[in-house]
């Protein structure tokens, strides 16, 4: 009898040592994060270079300012259209796969865009090609990275994530910015090229697809819990029934409009043309990218409180919130120039908190909507809407540039639209999926 309590005793021992040392080794998952938030800086830093080409290609080929912003916004079209498909892709082949493949491609279409000489090579190569590979490394990743190897602090997490993208503006604008005006605008494509490059050889190495094969379970997991078994289906109809899953729920269209809004008051306005608009008022172009960099610092701090606000507050009032203040800032830009540097920094603290602080929220209200299996391939749809917004606003707003030369009605109008979604998500109440 003593003898079986002895074993007893010493199982209970050795079962919480064994609990001790997993919790003391560092779970694979923070590895496969850091690589993934990696990798969104550098798809980030692509993405921002278009803001300080412009001029300088309106300069060197005489393009028009709307000439060059239809490749922008075909860019922009790319990264959204991509992201159901890329979400769909990884669901079937793996992260490790796409994102290799996808700093391939952007590497390709950055360095051929060295030799162009007309416009509708740069549509081509910075639009489509640049604009799906870059749309492969973008949120939609990020969010099946989070989904797939975290059991807790999801929100937090993909808050992290979403501000990789602003940390991306803040590592490259100004050193791209420098290089532009010392060497010219294709030291700088190289710049970018050297970064993705470097990227592939991490992916290919280090990323992992899930836990499943290591012998681990999602990070966070209760061991009286069973993580759910990968689903490998055919990702062109996993795209496609995500979409039509999302067609039938108005949740889907008022959370796909509002991001729409986001991505035309984001990406395709301030981050496409501030830098331009700068410089019609006289700011140097380094300075004006130094600008967004200090939006992405804030954005930083804004967009990962919104992550660790989106897992105990509720998301319909964040959000509410977040497209209510972005509009008053809007409003408040034209008036920024004439205040100098001074005016235009605040604009920067402020629409900085605000930069992308929409996401999170967004993504837990996808998954209280659909689930969390289809929860990525819903999101890469509605990213897909923000794309569209996106790829508008900045032909919309150049097209205003060239007929009216200035921004000031692409400000208005866009500062009305983030005050209707502010209005439309807060009178919307969402569904809950049944679990």
């Amino acid at each position: 009898m003593g003898y079986m309590r002895t074993l007893v005793i010493d199982g209970a021992v050795s079962q919480q040592a064994a609990q001790v040392a997993r919790a003391k080794k560092m779970h694979y998952a923070w590895i496969v994060f850091a690589i993934t938030f990696l990798a969104l800086i550098a798809a980030a830093g692509v993405r921002s270079v278009p803001s300080i080409l412009i001029v300088p290609l309106e300069n060197d080929f005489g393009w028009s300012r709307a000439t060059i912003s239809v490749a922008v916004s075909i860019n922009l079209l790319m990264y959204g259209l991509i992201g159901p498909f890329a979400a769909a892709l990884m669901n079937r082949f793996g992260v490790r796969r796409i994102m290799s493949f996808a700093f391939v491609l952007i590497a390709a279409g950055v360095s051929a865009t060295a030799f162009m000489q007309k416009p509708w090579q740069l549509q081509l190569l910075w639009g489509i090609v640049v604009g799906a590979g870059a749309g492969t490394v973008g949120l939609v990743m990020g969010a099946t990275v989070v989904t797939g190897w975290f059991h807790r602090h999801r929100g937090l997490l993909i808050g992290i994530l979403t501000a990789s993208t602003a940390t991306g503006q803040l590592l490259f604008l100004p050193l791209l910015a420098k290089l532009v005006e010392g060497h010219g605008w294709r030291a700088a494509t190289w710049c970018v090229v050297a970064a993705a490059v470097t990227l592939v050889p991490l992916a290919v190495f280090f990323v992992k697809d899930d836990p499943a094969p290591l012998g681990l379970r999602p990070f966070g997991l209760p061991d009286d819990e069973s993580p759910s078994a990968p689903v490998r289906r055919n990702p062109l109809a996993d795209a496609l029934s995500g979409l039509f899953l999302g067609l039938r729920s108005r949740d889907f269209y008022i959370l796909a409009g509002t991001f729409f809004i986001c991505g035309a008051t984001t990406n395709g306005l301030v981050g496409t043309h501030l830098v331009p608009a700068c410089m019609d008022h006289g700011i140097p172009q380094v300075q004006a990218a130094s600008l967004l960099a200090m939006m992405g610092v804030f954005d930083l701090v804004g967009t990962t409180a919104s992550g660790w606000l989106s897992d105990r507050f509720n998301n319909r009032l964040l959000l509410f919130t977040y497209y209510g203040l972005r509009g008053l800032s809007l409003l408040y830009l034209p008036h920024a120039f004439g205040h100098g540097s001074h005016g235009l920094g605040w604009f920067a603290i402020f629409y900085g908190l605000d930069w992308i602080a929409t996401v999170p929220p967004t993504l837990a209200l996808t998954t209280q909507s659909f689930g969390q299996e289809r929860a990525t391939v819903l999101f890469g749809w509605i990213i897909a809407a923000h794309q569209i917004g996106a790829a508008l606003a900045a032909y919309g707003a150049g097209y205003l540039r060239s007929t009216e030369g200035h921004y000031d009605h692409a400000f208005v109008v866009s500062a009305a639209l983030c005050l209707v979604a502010a209005v439309a998500v807060l009178r919307h109440t969402f569904s809950t999926v049944k679990r």
